[in-house]
């Protein structure tokens, strides 16, 4: 028939000119086009050939046909009334009903289709014992299956698997030993289970006990003994089976690839005969995970085809490899591309965002999660959440987190530690509770978010209560990142005697990370001779740790040990140890503007100098005093001076207030630790311009406003 073939090959208007040319129409030429728009996808097409077909020609075909439609447009609202004006039903009719609230998981509604049926079919039966198996309801369909003796090998295949799935091995071993009849699909379905489950002596004896071993059972043997980390085993089947198809191949890829095996997996890849998207995007992860970005975009480059798993692989190694800048690039190229944006590639370009701080760029990935419906569910929620918090919006990060509808442990600890992070350690106490309170048990990642809160905010007595309770609460034993907090908290109140008592009774030895807690703490109180325990104890466990020589030099510098500090210089140059050069940026109409000390480079930097020198003379009239002492130099007081008013963050600072418009806060990111002089010139600006600056430096945020911090002058 002309119309069908029309169809077929997808020429709609050509279908539809030879039946309107057609003098008169049949039931047959009818349901062809109904049938022919469905199979194109254009169901509105075939709703208004069914609406105006004369009642005579509207057979049981042409009913079944548009139930069916329907199903497919998942509208089961729409097919069950159209169901229920039906003249006259067949077991086909019902079945479309049956399958259409099976396969979007209206089990019980489709066991009460099954129940009314005034006949069934095979496909009836099947199609229910299908519901129960793929929602997870294998007591429901064991007693159906129970209900028959008859069935079909594909029913018992389908029930087997549903045991595998869940782990249930005994009783999918005894429907297996049960089959009247047993297909390549049955053998391989044990085959598989046994091997992902581990069992692979079982595994192996089923596969060397079946009459046909086709490549699918090759493959599941092969896959099993990847995924326990017997790659010579591994290697060993797929080199004696007699076919492979690209599954196999991309097995034994993965399996090097998950393994470290690069070269391996590299000699596999070029002599694979078969490739497909698979194998190339394993390839790309491979290369970015070990960190040869180059040679991961060299294969995206080459790549004949791609979807939208490459694109996120690519993104994902850019931005696992520090390239968060170029990672963002190709998901705008994705975009452009027209390749469906997944929620792998949303959420690791929303981490690079969080790494190079890109607000605004977050927030129109955010609004776009939006509208694909992706934002409030937990996976991708999280990965909003907290990139609002590394990008200094801690208001939008709070509504990001209300926003997540199941939030699981990941989600409260997120906002329990940006909270802290930010300074408002009283807020993330006020979240803690609302966790426990919600039924969520608290983790040791949990505590250390609540106990880092109340380090940053001075919270002795919370802190204290909280350390000495949470293996009680919650069975949590205290490991390094807890104590490291409170000795922070400790030392950082003044309690440096009671933070190294603390320390001696640790059940383990002192990272560095709990020294270099001690050191910090030792500055902040002028505590040279600790400083110098500390930092000695760091030196060895990390001799070319920079920002420790630094700490101990400003304590140096601090005390007017003059000489002290040039012994670190040299200890750092003798060592090759290389101090990491501050920068600061910020982002404004979405560019990223990067400075350094005394930048000479911005293209504005005329009228930031300027801006600068006007505001360093009220900030004087205000009170300010400059911290000279913190200079690593012993040079004249005036220089000194010169010295800390072009610091990067002082420059960057400048910059926003000439360029983010009022009543917006100025957002500003440092790769090391904010300077104290710094730190109290941006307080007296936060006051003079009446602004919010928000400062986030490599340890924690600072909120300036009104001539006060967040922090307390406590970081």
């Amino acid at each position: 028939m002309a119309i069908t073939s029309h169809m077929r090959s997808g020429q709609c208007e050509a279908a539809l000119r030879v039946f309107n040319s057609m003098p008169c129409r049949s039931s047959v030429s009818y349901n062809a086009m109904i049938s022919g728009y469905l199979q194109n996808d254009k169901f509105d097409l075939a709703r208004q050939v069914f609406d105006g077909m004369p009642e005579p020609a509207r057979d049981l075909v042409s009913w079944n046909l548009m139930i069916s439609g329907y199903v497919k447009n998942r509208d089961l609202f729409t097919a069950r009334a159209l169901f229920e004006r039906m003249p006259v039903r067949d077991v086909v009719s019902w079945n479309a009903m049956l399958s259409g609230y099976a396969q979007y998981g209206y089990v019980d509604e489709a066991r009460h289709i099954f129940n009314q049926m005034p006949t069934k079919d095979a496909v009836s039966w099947n199609g229910l014992l299908a519901a129960y198996v793929q929602n997870g309801r294998l007591e429901e369909a064991q007693m159906l299956f129970d209900s028959k003796t008859d069935w079909e090998v594909v029913p018992w295949n389908c029930l087997m698997a549903g045991y595998v799935k869940k782990k249930w091995f005994v009783d999918a071993r005894n429907l297996f030993e049960r089959m009247p009849v047993k297909d390549e699909v049955s053998w391989n379905t044990m085959i598989t289970g046994y091997a992902q489950n581990g069992e692979l002596s079982e595994a192996r004896r089923l596969f060397e006990e079946s009459p046909t071993k086709d490549v699918f059972a090759w493959t599941a043997i092969l896959s099993g003994y990847v995924q326990n980390g017997l790659l010579d085993e591994a290697r060993r089947i797929f080199d004696e089976m007699p076919e492979k198809n690209t599954v196999s191949w991309n097995a034994m890829i993965a399996g090097y690839v998950q393994y470290k095996k690069i070269d391996m997996a590299k000699e596999l890849f070029k002599a694979m005969p078969c490739r497909n998207i698979a194998s190339w995007n394993t390839m790309i992860t491979c290369y970015s995970q070990s960190g040869n970005i180059s040679q991961a975009r060299s294969l995206f480059d080459e790549m004949p085809q791609r979807d939208c798993i490459s694109w996120a692989a690519i993104i994902a190694g850019y931005a696992q490899t520090g390239h968060c800048e170029e990672a963002l690039h190709q998901f705008v190229e994705m975009n452009r591309a027209g390749e469906r944006l997944n929620r792998s590639a949303f959420t690791c370009s929303l981490s690079a965002c969080a790494d190079i701080a890109a607000l605004e760029l977050g927030k129109q990935m955010h609004s776009r999660l939006v509208k694909a419906g992706y934002a409030s569910r937990w996976f991708v929620g999280n990965a909003i959440l907290s990139m609002y918090c590394k990008c200094g919006s801690i208001e939008e990060a709070y509504d990001a987190f209300q926003d997540i509808m199941d939030k699981d442990v990941v989600s409260w600890n997120t906002m329990i530690a940006g909270y802290a992070r930010h300074g408002f350690g009283k807020e993330a106490l006020v979240i803690f509770g609302s966790m426990q309170a919600a039924g969520i048990k608290p983790d040791d990642v949990t505590m250390v978010g609540v106990l880092s809160a109340c380090a940053h905010n001075g919270l002795v007595d919370r802190g204290m209560k909280y350390y000495h309770t949470m293996y009680e609460d919650y069975g949590i034993t205290a490991n390094d990142k807890h104590y490291t907090c409170m000795i922070d908290l400790l030392g950082r109140s003044g309690q440096l005697a009671e933070a190294v008592k603390l320390m001696k009774n640790m059940p383990f030895e002192p990272d560095a990370a709990t020294w270099g807690a001690l050191l910090g703490a030792s500055r902040i109180h002028g505590n040279t001779e600790l400083g110098e325990k500390a930092a000695e104890m760091i030196f060895e466990m990390q001799p070319k740790n920079p920002g420790m020589y630094v700490l101990l030099s400003n304590l140096y510098a601090a005390s007017g040990r003059w000489d002290d500090v040039g012994r670190m210089r040299l200890k750092m140059r003798n060592k090759g140890v290389k101090k990491v050069p501050g920068s600061s940026w910020i982002e404004v109409q979405n560019k990223i503007h990067t400075f350094s000390v005394g930048d000479t480079f911005h293209p504005e930097k005329d009228r930031i100098y300027a801006f600068l020198e006007d505001l360093d003379l009220k900030i004087k009239l205000a009170g300010y005093v400059s911290s000279t002492n913190l200079v690593l130099h012993d040079v004249e007081e005036e220089e000194k001076e010169q010295m800390l008013k072009y610091h990067s963050e002082r420059l960057a600072v400048a910059f926003g207030i000439l360029s983010v418009p009022a009543g917006r806060p100025i957002r500003v990111f440092k790769n090391l630790r904010v300077c104290g002089d710094c730190h109290n010139a941006i307080k007296c600006i936060s006051k003079i311009v009446d602004r919010l600056i928000i400062l986030r430096d490599n340890h924690r945020f600072h909120h300036f406003s009104g001539g006060s911090c967040t922090c307390g002058d406590y970081w």
